[in-house]
């Protein structure tokens, strides 16, 4: 490697990967742009098409409900409630040749007859949603939507076996909104502050490691370090980690980002029997975004209730990114609430003030509704909460899975989707693709070039490519002489000199021209082995 190229390298490893990405798509766009295959982002190139089929056609019903109650030109008034969920059986009969009438008409059964919901309430809540022409009331959730919104969570999050007591749910602008919202609380209320030592499991979105150093938080990050060798899962020796009553959070990514795999019944188990003993005060906050790939997947929200913040966004699996579609969940026993409870007097007082301004009980003001203040300075809190024509999408999203019990279709497709780009991909490489069980959700997946090296050709070849060669070295020239971009493993707390492929982004093939990308670079470099010998 020349040394101008190897100082710029050094001079690109500290920046986010996300960043780093940028440069490497240059890279790949300066000889072949048309020929640049970029797999570096989580963002699904397929969408759900049957939720939003419903919403668009029930957007139309919603507007006839509001030109029921006033039409003047150009002008109509807010839906009622009263009679709607006839109305809309109607409705649907009238449009049956429209797609979404049947999911509409189904949606309403399952909302009166499984969930016990008001016919009438339930479609005048969702039209005058759709319409847009309230703020959110309450702001934390509308009524209603939470109730689906909590069917759906019980079934992909807790694989229908939710624990006991009720999750309060605020609806946020996707789980990048959620992360920030509760990192911000947290400080707020004193529950982490400047100095804290917080567990964060590795290998997890880069970003994630960015936020606790910022000076906004102060923290002191604790690696609690995944094993590649034992399928991404957590050794005793890392969770014992978590025994340190200096860390006060355990932060995670299940299934982990990038090696997307979900975590074993023990190992849930072993976090849950510490929460219920030696470490009752941690607090767990988990990303489950990619829940919905692995089958029978349970959150840590299920084993740790009292412990554990659920975070939880829709971009992926609908592939709704653009939506910012997200959700917090907080069951209402839960140590949070009894540790604000129990803070000095001094920060008591002050917290007493910062919401004296919105509450007749501000002592008394759970977390989940500190959250809501806080994501609008507190003094908005009044206009605060996600739009509600969000809200509606959420719930038809929610819907689609709720109906969908008997054959699990979508889930089906979607988990076969990236199934089949995953064994294309390494299929490509020329070697057995890894997952070995079903807690994978396949949705990344992280690929030791040191380890492909040290199998294809041997221990001394990779000492000479550890010590010739920086670390993003490997992703530099996939970019430049391959003309793929990938994301840098290392950035993510990975295995240095790794990548990090989306299977989410590309159509089937490219992951095969992927593969075989990795595959011949790992060649060229063998070939400039041979030759310094």
């Amino acid at each position: 490697m020349q040394d101008g190229q190897r100082d710029e390298e050094k001079r690109y490893e500290s920046l986010s990967p996300f960043e780093l990405k940028n440069k490497l798509a240059d890279l790949a766009q300066t000889a072949h742009e048309k020929m640049m295959i970029n797999a570096g982002r989580g963002n699904p190139n397929w969408i759900a098409t049957a939720p939003r089929e419903a919403y668009f056609l029930f957007g139309s019903f919603a507007l006839a409900e509001a030109r029921r109650v006033m039409s003047r030109p150009g002008m109509a008034g807010a839906p009622a409630a009263a009679g709607s969920g006839a109305r809309l059986l109607v409705f649907c009969q009238a449009h049956g040749d429209h797609n979404g009438s049947q999911f509409l008409a189904d949606a309403y059964a399952y909302v009166t007859e499984k969930l016990a919901l008001d016919g009438d309430a339930f479609v005048g809540e969702m039209a005058d949603a759709i319409i847009g022409d309230h703020y959110p009331t309450p702001d934390r959730v509308l009524p209603l939507t939470e109730k689906v919104i909590q069917a759906y969570l019980n079934e992909t999050m807790f694989d229908s076996r939710p624990p006991a007591g009720t999750m309060d749910l605020f609806l946020v602008e996707g789980g990048t909104a959620a992360i920030s919202y509760i990192f911000n609380t947290l400080k707020e209320n004193g529950l982490l502050n400047p100095g804290d030592k917080l567990a964060i499991a590795t290998p997890i979105f880069s970003p994630y490691l960015e936020i606790p150093p910022l000076a906004d938080y102060g923290l002191v990050s604790v690696d609690v370090a995944m094993d590649e060798e034992k399928g991404w899962q957590f050794p005793d020796a890392e969770l014992e980690k978590l025994h340190d009553p200096a860390v006060k959070a355990f932060f995670l990514v299940n299934p982990s980002n990038p090696p997307s795999v979900s975590l074993t019944e023990a190992s849930l188990q072993t976090i849950a029997e510490l929460v219920r003993t030696k470490r009752q005060d941690l607090i767990i906050l988990t990303d489950d975004v990619y829940g919905t790939f692995v089958n029978g997947f349970r959150s840590l929200a299920a084993i740790a209730p009292r412990n554990t913040i659920l975070v939880y966004s829709f971009s992926k699996y609908f592939g709704c990114t653009g939506w910012r579609l997200g959700v917090i969940g907080l069951y209402r026993d839960n140590v949070l609430d009894a540790m604000i409870a129990t803070l000095p007097t001094d920060k008591r007082d002050a917290l007493h003030t910062r919401y004296e301004s919105i509450a007749t009980d501000p002592d008394g003001l759970k977390l989940i509704d500190r959250l809501v203040a806080d994501s609008r300075a507190v003094a908005l809190n009044h206009t605060a909460g996600l739009s509600t024509p969000q809200q509606a999408m959420m719930v038809f999203f929610a819907l689609a899975e709720l109906l969908d019990t008997e054959f699990h279709l979508y889930k089906r497709e979607a988990q076969g989707l990236v199934k089949e780009r995953y064994d294309a991909l390494f299929a490509g490489i020329g070697i057995p693709a890894p997952d070995t069980d079903d807690s994978f959700a396949r949705y990344y997946t992280t690929i030791d070039i040191h380890k492909l090296a040290v199998a294809r050709y041997g221990q001394d070849f990779d000492d000479w490519l550890r010590d010739a060669h920086e670390p993003i070295d490997f992703v530099w020239r996939l970019a430049a002489d391959k003309d793929v971009v990938l994301m840098d493993g290392g950035g993510f707390a990975g295995p240095t000199m790794s990548v990090r492929v989306s299977q989410a982004n590309l159509d089937t093939p490219e992951y095969d021209k992927i593969g075989k990308a990795i595959s011949e670079l790992l060649a060229d470099y063998k070939a400039e082995w041979d030759a310094s010998r």
